[in-house]
């Protein structure tokens, strides 16, 4: 008798590690599909930029160093390869693009064209939904990593290799960027 209660009590620990592992993959699936999500946003942003700098080059051409920065932190944001350097090159990139919006208020022409407010517009929409996505992603990673250091999953999470995830934060120089009025300068 004392045999069985312990067979019991080892397949009852057995199951619920089973389930505790398979609740913090799905977590992970969760947080993978999150950042899936996130990459297609902005990799719609990336293919808007090049057209949004072509339509400025028209009427800006002297602006070169705006275009360059815009181009060349596109450019970084392709080429990250993690959400960490994902996160600073898209700080970059929003902050290069607030330069190139502010021109438009030194040329009337480029601000009346209708090409410049299509595509100003379609950045407008992509960067609501890139903030819908980093949102969900956001939520997505604190939820598995509040179940990997949460007990008793802390006590297998680690050696399954289930291991923290980061954010896709805002960085400061962001948060202040938006707070502040764009400067134009010449």
């Amino acid at each position: 008798m004392g045999l069985w209660i312990v067979i019991i009590v080892i397949v009852l620990i057995a199951i619920y590690l089973v389930m505790i592992y398979n609740r913090l993959v799905s977590l992970r699936q969760i947080t993978g599909q999150a950042w899936s999500d996130v990459s297609v946003q902005l990799k719609q942003r990336h293919d808007l930029v090049p057209n949004l700098v072509e339509t400025v080059k028209g009427y800006a051409a002297h602006e070169r160093g705006t275009l360059e920065a815009v181009t060349q932190a596109r450019n970084a944001a392709v080429a990250a390869s993690s959400p960490q350097a994902q996160a600073a090159a898209e700080n970059m990139l929003t902050g290069a693009l607030r330069q190139l919006f502010a021109l438009s208020e030194a040329y009337p022409d480029l601000k009346a064209s209708q090409n410049f407010q299509q595509l100003q517009g379609d950045l407008s929409d992509l960067e609501n939904k890139i903030a819908a996505s980093r949102r969900f992603f956001n939520n997505a990673v604190q939820e598995y990593n509040s179940s990997i250091q949460q007990f008793p999953a802390v006590l297998v999470a680690g050696s399954l290799g289930f291991t923290p995830k980061t954010f896709f934060d805002v960085d400061d120089s962001e948060r202040a960027a938006v707070n502040a009025a764009p400067q134009v300068k010449f």
